[in-house]
């Protein structure tokens, strides 16, 4: 069974988070036809007028889209000449996308750099021996996968939030639990991307989260903080790496 239909380490994809934005209906229609080279890489995208009128949606609606993805990365605005592809993300990509919206899973990674590396950063002041342990045990489990060579997306949860729980702070937790469905999905799709990469490629993710435990364990607050927010931040850019056509 090939990596990304093993289903025992995915979330469940049957149902939306949330009810998404027209505009991110768009992003993800665009972002789907630069995945698959419609729209090729250092091309020019077609008009927002031309875009509003193939997608039946106001120039605003487009406009919206456009900024997301440029915001991420994937296109690129230049001055008087208009929207271009700047990169194609892995095909592999559109086998995670019944989730809501691809840009649900990078406002979510926006949302989690400031969140975790703040739990990190309070987790190192704070010391609490018995749950830094307990981060100690997560970050073994995680090697223990990476030595399988398996996806590992729920162990990965499983250690942030770990973290969470060393700040010792119950909204901090309460708020990591309450995002977990979309945590597990980001985390599954960056995951099984990873693993069509070299090795090295699984053992830098895990050589971050070892930065992260053990600036916790030094009690080296700064340095934990900017562990984490670099490792989320470097999460999120991975999901994105380029395609060869």
């Amino acid at each position: 069974m090939s990596t990304l239909t093993n289903m025992n380490d995915q979330p469940n994809l049957a149902a939306p988070l949330r009810q998404i934005k027209l505009s991110e209906q768009i992003f993800d229609e665009i972002f789907g036809l630069i995945v698959i080279g419609e729209f090729a890489q250092n091309t020019k995208l077609p008009t927002e007028l031309e875009l509003a009128g193939r997608f039946g949606v106001s120039r605003t609606v487009v406009r919206e889209a456009l900024a997301r993805l440029r915001d991420d990365g994937i296109v690129i605005s230049r001055q008087g000449a208009g929207t271009f592809v700047n990169r194609r993300p892995n095909r592999a990509i559109l086998g995670f996308r019944p989730m809501a919206s691809i840009s649900d899973i990078l406002r979510c990674f926006e949302f989690r750099v400031g969140l975790e590396g703040e739990a990190a950063y309070v987790a190192a002041i704070r010391q609490d021996i018995a749950r830094i342990e307990s981060i100690a045990q997560a970050l073994a489990a995680l090697e223990s996968i990476v030595k399988q060579g398996s996806v590992g997306a729920v162990a990965d949860c499983d250690f942030h939030i770990a973290v969470a729980n060393a700040s010792c702070n119950p909204f901090v937790v309460s708020v990591m639990e309450s995002l977990r469905p979309n945590i597990d999905f980001g985390m599954n799709l960056a995951r099984n991307l990873s693993l069509k990469k070299p090795v090295s490629r699984v053992r830098q993710v895990q050589d971050e989260h070892g930065r992260v435990y053990e600036a916790i364990r030094r009690g080296d607050a700064e340095a934990a903080r900017k562990a984490m927010r670099d490792h989320v931040e470097n999460a999120r850019t991975r999901i994105f790496d380029g395609e060869t056509d």
